[in-house]
């Protein structure tokens, strides 16, 4: 009776082992940011090889931050010399993070990505939150 409960226990982590590589890729991110203040974190667009726009990902907070609001706003990505492309102005999302105005520390948050071809993306971002320094300003 061991035999099995030993051999049932390893096929239980084959497939949890399995299952964890099935799922989306996690992507780690730091980022700083002044307590009140919002600072971009991301950007996400979709070029096609002929340098015009694909569809655009789908983006989800995954976790929230604990000490802080993630935003994601519609804007046009306007860039020069980006792949094969030598000038391109196509639709993006930019993702943004703002601390609370009085918190001074470490906050974490994840948002997941969903590409037009299914593929999942997990991005964790890590920020450090830190206020001016105290002192007399001159």
């Amino acid at each position: 009776m061991a035999k099995r409960f030993w051999l049932g226990a390893a096929l239980l982590t084959v497939a949890a082992a399995q299952l964890a590589s099935a799922q989306a890729p996690s992507i780690e991110r730091a980022v700083k940011a002044a307590p009140g203040q919002t600072v971009r974190v991301g950007i996400y667009t979709s070029i096609r090889p002929d340098c015009t726009s694909g569809p655009l990902p789908a983006i989800r907070l995954a976790r929230a931050p604990a000490h802080g609001i993630v935003s994601v706003k519609r804007g046009m990505l306007k860039a020069t010399n980006v792949k094969q492309c030598l000038a391109i102005d196509v639709p993006a999302f930019v993702a943004f993070y703002r601390a609370t105005p009085d918190f001074d520390g470490a906050d974490e948050f994840e948002l997941e990505i969903t590409f037009a071809t299914g593929r999942k993306e997990l991005q964790h971002f890590r920020v450090g939150a830190a206020g001016a320094a105290a002192g007399q300003g001159i």
